[in-house]
């Protein structure tokens, strides 16, 4: 049985057990409590000044002392934990990547909780939950989109291989909306490795849509060749076929209503979001921006790839000649 602290009623029972003269051992077996308990609660809280034990008083010396007891965040005993956190926040890391890589490699470890407590502490100058972690507590409204079904092309004629993650060049795609006549974000991301590539479009267009996939993957500093491409039912992807042919890859359709089967891609929108966030102005962003963000995105840690980032997973399977 777990040691549960005395409650305030049982607090005053002993008070008033104490006055009628009961013994310890008594008082426990009343309370049902160790006479250890009973013997320890009356040294600590009896008042020797006016020799007596009373229920409220050491119930507020409890709660006072239970306020003043917690471990000390670590964050504030030592410094190349801070330093370590604080520059991986500026990075945009999430609290829980930086517990976890920070913790694989020291015997004094960090909690992401902690590192919360500290953003939420002000314990790190510029840094607020607002401008730097991912999930600011709003709710995410998505685009309303129009639908075309391609039952020839359906998701569920896609090789097991891609179902299993099983090879580079695997990729699921979609757009992210600016504003009104603020233009679009192409993205694509390899399920085997999370790689990201995108660019930017001015509209919705076929035309312009076709267009930033072909940017997106040449304009890649890691070239891991387009094998498949998996993408929503929006009538922007209508024109799939020039896609195709422009890439030599294949193109399937997920059902519609069902982001779960492009989850990666849907998972790597929402961390977009926190860098364009919604009324960005998608035609004023420029190259050398979107590829510093991807840069960011794609060097940083992931759990689903045991804390490698997609650069680092990908480099290390070919060392391994795993990249089939």
């Amino acid at each position: 049985m777990s040691y549960t602290h005395l409650t305030l009623i049982e607090r005053e029972s002993l008070q008033e057990l104490h006055e009628k003269g009961y013994s310890i051992r008594k008082i426990a077996k009343i309370l049902g409590r160790s006479p250890s308990t009973i013997s320890r609660e009356l040294k600590r809280n009896f008042s020797k000044r006016r020799k007596h034990y009373r229920s409220w008083g050491a119930h507020v010396k409890y709660l006072s002392r239970r306020k003043n007891c917690h471990r000390k965040n670590n964050l504030l005993i030592y410094t190349d934990i801070y330093n370590y956190v604080f520059d991986k926040l500026l990075s945009f890391w999430s609290p829980e990547i930086i517990a976890k890589t920070w913790n694989i490699n020291h015997n004094i470890k960090i909690s992401f909780s902690s590192i919360y407590r500290g953003i939420y502490d002000n314990l790190f100058s510029g840094i607020t939950a607002k401008s730097h972690l991912r999930r600011r507590g709003r709710p995410y409204i998505t685009e309303r989109k129009s639908y075309t079904k391609h039952p020839d092309k359906s998701i569920h004629n896609r090789d097991s291989v891609v179902d299993e993650r099983g090879r580079f060049g695997d990729y699921e795609g979609d757009t992210i909306y600016g504003s009104v006549g603020k233009g679009y974000l192409v993205t694509a991301i390899d399920r085997k490795s999370r790689y990201l590539v995108a660019a930017t479009c001015k509209d919705k267009s076929i035309l312009s849509i076709n267009e930033a996939f072909r940017e997106a993957f040449e304009k890649a500093s890691l070239k891991i060749k387009p094998l498949t491409l998996t993408l929503d039912n929006g009538s922007e992807f209508n024109g799939y076929a020039d896609i195709e042919k422009d890439l030599d890859l294949e193109i399937y359709f997920a059902d519609v209503h069902a982001p779960w089967q492009r989850g990666s891609n849907e998972n790597i929108n929402g961390l977009l979001r926190f860098f364009f966030p919604r009324g960005t102005d998608f035609r004023k962003i420029t190259r050398v921006q979107l590829d510093a963000v991807l840069d960011k995105i794609n060097n940083r840690p992931r759990k689903c790839l045991d804390l490698l980032s997609p650069i680092d997973y990908f480099y290390q399977s070919v060392a391994l000649g795993l990249t089939i």
